[in-house]
């Protein structure tokens, strides 16, 4: 049996990985929070969209591939399967996203969250092991039963977790708390899962083929950077409540559709003296009432 490392570069790829998938899980609670609430289903699939690339691409993927930088077999070298590296992270996007759509619409309800955890978590199980397959190594992969189920049940109680908090926080303390728990539990679900694994070298070395870690780090950290962006811009970029009521009064007003809408104060105030009268008679081209039109005493 080879000998595993899962920290081949220290404490940096443990460190980078989970505050990957804290700030994911920061973004993806912000955006799942405004599904529930988003008033047409255009603006629904808008933010789960959002929230899906968030948790699933960012707080779960990305942070998946930051921890494998970290993972090295005595013996042997490590490429990976492009095209198996791509539908990983495609699943744990689809996953997270159907879950949240399962929550994230209709009547909230404990079978929807339990409903939508599982799904998910089973889909964020599969991105994993699926990731795991396209390693390319001199030896076999093993895994320990006990343990990679474990990491599944992880997996299904971090994402039920997930998609609760996702439609029940609001406050942003509430949510960079939910967020560093999230990230502990992404975390544990992978290296607990990544514990499972045994390597068995073969006794002849053959050419492996793939990708190395240096070749795919360069595009997964621009889309990792372009992707924060992207998502943090669309959060600025969005439109406040009060932001959409005016919008909405000044269609009103445009249609000429206001009701009872506040009359202002120079309209409503008492004019015992005649004040207002007088006034508009100062105005520039105004005509004096004859003596004839004055009122008489």
């Amino acid at each position: 049996m080879a000998e595993i490392n899962h920290f081949e570069y220290g404490w940096i790829t443990p460190a980078i990985s989970y505050a990957l998938s804290v700030l994911g899980s920061i973004l993806g609670l912000i955006f799942a929070g405004r599904i529930r609430i988003a008033p047409t289903t255009g603006q629904k699939i808008w933010w789960g969209t959002l929230a899906a690339w968030a948790l699933g691409g960012t707080a779960i993927w990305t942070m998946h591939f930051m921890a494998m930088l970290g993972f090295a077999v005595t013996g042997s070298r490590i490429r990976y399967d492009v095209p198996i590296t791509v539908a990983s992270a495609l699943l744990a996007v689809i996953a997270v996203g159907i879950g949240l759509a399962i929550v994230g619409t209709g009547r909230l309800s404990a079978v929807r969250i339990l409903a939508g955890g599982l799904f998910t978590g089973l889909g964020v199980a599969a991105m994993h092991y699926s990731g795991m397959a396209a390693m390319r190594l001199d030896g076999q992969l093993n895994y320990d039963t006990l343990r990679v189920a474990a990491s599944i049940v992880i997996a299904v109680v971090a994402s039920t977790v997930a998609l609760w908090l996702g439609v029940t926080v609001r406050r942003g303390v509430a949510i960079f708390g939910s967020a560093l728990v999230m990230g502990v539990a992404v975390n544990g679900m992978h290296f607990t899962g990544m514990s499972a694994l045994s390597v068995h070298l073969h006794d002849q070395r053959s050419e492996i083929s793939g990708a190395t870690v240096s070749t795919m780090l360069l595009p997964i950290v621009l889309l990792v950077i372009f992707g924060i962006v992207g998502l943090v811009y669309a959060l600025l970029a969005a439109p406040t409540d009060d932001d959409r009521a005016a919008m909405a009064y000044l269609d009103s007003l445009r249609d000429g559709t206001v009701n009872n809408a506040p009359v202002p104060a120079a309209v409503t105030a008492p004019d015992p003296v005649g004040l207002r009268a007088r006034s508009s008679l100062a105005r520039p081209g105004a005509q004096f009432p004859s003596r004839r039109d004055r009122p008489t005493r």
